[in-house]
């Protein structure tokens, strides 16, 4: 038996409640338009409602923004759950499925960019709530990559969650800008490498 066919992007948001219409017409729009530019009245039209209704749920503009970065955020989070979950025993793997959820969502990123940064990049304002949950999203990234790199046995799990750090932005931003092909299949390359990169001074040959 086959299944049904997926329904058409109209049909599912028509299916939400006026909230989750909201957040997926603000989505779509700050995805592809940036959060500056898209106003508040063409987030409403998208999302078949009125203004009014919009304000009804998310009192201002900046807490739409920070409530899509929100979602964002959980989307990363979730990656590393999986992960986590799937190899409970080998941090190894962890890392390197946490690397391969990056490097899928690359060609995504190729096309609309980066939402943390083209987000940043809009709030010059270190105190905007919503450059604050990027940055305190990003300081639990890494702390979570350090933890599996510590317990992967890796000599220093600090350099290594920061590197691994440097090659997943660095890929969204090769992506971005189109710098570098097959950015996919070089991020798991060199994260791989890294993982795999005997400690500074270890004899490998007996003395």
């Amino acid at each position: 038996m086959t299944s049904a066919p997926r329904p058409g992007r109209g049909t599912r948001v028509a299916r939400l409640p006026p909230r989750e219409r909201i957040l997926d017409a603000a989505e779509d729009l700050f995805s592809r338009e940036g959060i500056r530019t898209v106003s508040v009245q063409a987030i409403a039209d998208r999302a078949e409602t009125t203004k009014m209704a919009l304000y009804r749920h998310f009192a201002t503009k900046d807490v739409l923004i920070e409530e899509w970065l929100r979602i964002v955020a959980a989307g990363y989070t979730a990656a590393f759950d999986a992960a986590e979950a799937a190899h409970p025993d080998d941090p190894r793997a962890q890392i390197l499925d946490v690397a391969s959820f990056v490097a899928d969502e690359l060609p995504g990123i190729s096309h609309r960019g980066c939402p943390f940064v083209t987000s940043i990049a809009a709030l010059p304002d270190r105190t905007h709530p919503a450059r604050r949950l990027i940055e305190a999203h990003k300081a639990g990234q890494l702390r979570r990559l350090e933890g599996m790199c510590s317990r992967a046995g890796l000599p220093d799990p600090e350099e290594a969650a920061a590197e691994i750090t440097f090659l997943l932005e660095g890929a969204q931003i090769s992506a971005q800008n189109g710098s570098v092909e097959r950015a996919d299949e070089r991020l798991r390359t060199i994260v791989a490498a890294v993982l795999d990169r005997p400690a500074a001074g270890r004899a490998d040959a007996p003395g």
